[in-house]
């Protein structure tokens, strides 16, 4: 009988194959572990060579060493997929961008003195370094005729100094740091941490090397992205004129620079905020996105088309109703490619200069590797071919290319040693009527590898950030990762989401949380009325925009098993006074300032309902969060701590608001989140 036990079961393993291969479905393997993580692989950055024949993308994997993101520079053959590398695991490897000439590629990567520009000479398979800077440069280009790299970097100022009379310390004696003064209204940033001051200014340097000349001048920041003139001899970019420009966040119009005599021409002046300039090909027309300043919390970026000889504007993509995301010229100048955000999706769309828009039938996505958000990037061919990243919400992005003929096709299968071994959450789409005034609001449920319908399972709720984001249904690995820990998994885009146009986003202007809170919980609802669902087990996490209506939802129901506030707002008179961009979260998230306007940010503050919270909650935040400072979450730990409610903290060590930019904290974030479930799991699910 032990002899006979193997074959059995490869019988009744054949048998199941067959079962699963009539039913559609493939044949369950193995969910998700956490230490998948590290097996990920997604495509990013892709760009055409001039024959349409090839592309360059970057190839993004997980370093389990050094727990990085590592990255290189593929070549592929669009019509048979053969791949090559062209860089291998360069440090900080960033913009790479091909020249014109497709004879050389430059790129960004760090270096024991810093981030420095390299020119990688294509057919020599040879690298050199051209800066050597002090600063980091960002916004590489190339001129037209393949003679120079231009960049946008600091020029730092003299940090102030006010007490002039500290003695010198003795010999061999160490002293404390002196102390640090800041005078400037933006001191610090996310994941930059303090800031040096000065300002940004755009610079050239030969693509052989040599020495770097700074093009602009003047006490203001040139911001990028940069366009040269098909001449090469002058560059079109952003800067904020304004007054004061930290006070004033959509304030950037677009110049003109002249290269030789530095001259200074204002090419935009609209209200509001220009950036992203495109010259067309033949420099007649220049495009790029313009935000028209209204004060709202969520205000639409739209596609804006400008006749270089004439002055006169078209706004392009403004009938869509709908976030620009991205853009790219025909190279005819006949027509431009662009992205944009459209019910929880990133979209392309084609439109003519006489402003026809023609959908495309793709969808783009896979940057957002930890949360389902909308995401993604493409390239438009001389051949009119756009090769772009797709991610299903069953595995990471992929490269892909849409043909003029209307067919897609996958060039890439970057993560399939890994998704062969395991099986993942299965993803359904649902639409739920808002009980307050019968909105739609689209939503997503992830059910558990090996999902039994007639088996009831516990329920997560998990709540996008922003607030004006969306989510949608792209790869999430952690959404995977609850869903194979045995959890169904909800998400949705409730009343303030990006994707639905400009007056769904306000529908919470100075008005957060509210009634997106019933949206939530409308969602709950019907998903929970499902006989797979146990309600003797929900659950309900968020972070950032979702840590805020997740601490708001347990001060106003119990009916949560346990929460996971993730680095929330909590107050919004100390958020306001303490987050890095405090002068945009003022003006245009608050009525007034918040000295003048306390009540009414008071009565919005999750803070205000915290006498009513019974639910177990942890606190999930990084040390070095900038965004949502973790002086947030500690009031709502101590309040919690005082009120005799079981709570944790938990404080991931120098991460930034983007928690998960390490793959060990993606791990961490995830593990948290799940076992803390867990211990409030009447039935537990699986381990």
């Amino acid at each position: 009988m032990r002899k006979a036990l193997p074959i059995i079961l490869g019988i009744l393993g054949f048998a199941f194959l067959m079962q699963s291969q009539a039913s559609g479905k493939p044949p369950f393997v193995s969910p998700l572990k956490y230490e998948d993580v590290f097996a990920l692989e997604y495509a990013a950055d892709p760009h055409f060579f001039s024959d349409s024949k090839r592309l360059l993308y970057t190839r993004r994997s997980m370093d389990i060493f050094s727990d990085t993101v590592r990255s290189g520079v593929w070549q592929i053959d669009v019509n048979t997929g053969e791949a090559s590398p062209v860089l291998n695991d360069i440090p900080g490897l960033a913009q790479s961008t091909l020249s014109p000439d497709n004879t050389k590629l430059a790129y960004i990567a760090s270096t024991d003195n810093g981030p420095q520009i390299f020119v990688h000479y294509l057919s020599l398979d040879k690298s050199l370094q051209i800066t050597q800077l002090t600063t980091s440069p960002s916004h590489l280009t190339w001129s037209p005729d393949n003679k120079h790299l231009y960049f946008v970097a600091k020029v730092e100022a003299q940090v102030p100094v006010i007490f002039t009379d500290m003695p010198s310390a003795p010999p061999d004696a160490k002293w404390a740091e002196p102390a640090r003064v800041i005078n400037s209204i933006a001191y610090r940033a996310d994941g930059g941490g303090y800031t040096h001051p000065g300002f940004t200014h755009v610079f050239r340097v030969s693509a052989e090397g040599g020495m770097v000349e700074q093009i602009t001048q003047g006490e203001h920041s040139f911001t990028g992205p940069l366009t040269i003139s098909p001449q090469s001899n002058s560059i079109v970019t952003s800067v904020n004129l304004t007054p004061s420009p930290e006070l004033t966040p959509f304030g950037t119009d677009l110049v003109e620079v002249d290269i030789t005599s530095k001259k200074m021409s204002q090419v935009t002046s609209r209200k509001g905020s220009e950036s992203n300039p495109k010259i067309s090909p033949n420099g007649k027309w220049l495009a790029y996105l313009h935000v028209e300043d209204k004060k709202m919390a969520y205000q639409l970026s739209e596609l804006v088309l400008r006749n270089l000889e004439s002055g006169e504007e078209q706004r392009l993509s403004a009938p869509l109703d709908r976030q620009t995301v991205a853009f790219e010229w025909a190279e005819n100048s006949d027509y431009i490619v662009f992205s944009y955000l459209d019910s929880g999706e990133t979209k392309l769309a084609e439109v003519r200069l006489n402003g026809d828009i023609i959908g495309l039938p793709v969808k783009v996505g896979g940057q957002a590797l930890g949360r389902p958000y909308t995401s993604g990037e493409f390239a438009l061919a001389k051949s009119g071919d756009v090769a772009f990243t797709h991610s299903p919400a069953s595995h990471p992005a992929e490269l892909h290319i849409f043909s003029r003929s209307g067919n897609i096709t996958p060039l890439t299968a970057l993560n399939e040693d890994l998704l062969t071994q395991r099986t993942m959450a299965e993803v359904d789409a649902i639409v739920v009527n808002s009980s307050i005034d019968n909105l739609s609001i689209d939503a997503w449920i992830a059910f558990p590898p090996g999902f039994d319908s007639s088996k009831r399972y516990p329920m997560i709720l998990e709540i996008h950030g922003g607030p004006h984001a969306a989510y949608g249904p792209q790869f999430s690995m952690e959404v995977q990762l609850m869903a194979a820990q045995g959890y169904v998994v909800v998400w949705s885009n409730p009343r303030g989401s990006a994707s639905y146009g400009a007056d769904f986003g306000n529908l919470i202007h100075h008005n957060y949380p509210s009634n997106d809170y019933q949206d939530l919980m409308d969602v709950v609802d019907a998903v929970s009325a499902r006989p797979y669902i146990d309600n003797d087990n929900l659950f309900i996490t968020g972070g950032s925009g979702g840590g805020v209506l997740t601490a708001w939802s347990i001060g106003k129901t119990d009916r949560f098993n346990a929460a996971v506030v993730a680095k929330p707002v909590i107050n919004w008179v100390s958020f306001a006074l303490t987050a890095d961009a405090y002068p945009y979260f003022s003006q245009y998230w608050m009525p007034d300032m918040p000295w003048n306007d306390h009540e009414a940010l008071w009565k919005r503050s999750p803070l205000s309902l915290v006498g009513n919270v019974n639910t177990p909650t942890m606190l999930l935040t990084g040390e070095a969060d900038y965004r949502t400072p973790i002086s947030e979450t500690e009031q709502y730990y101590q309040a919690l701590k005082l009120r005799q409610i079981d709570t944790v903290m938990v404080r991931i060590p120098g991460a930034p608001h983007g928690i998960t930019a390490k793959p060990s904290r993606l791990i961490q974030k995830v593990g948290n989140i799940v076992a803390w479930f867990n211990t409030y799991n009447t039935v537990p699910a699986k381990q």
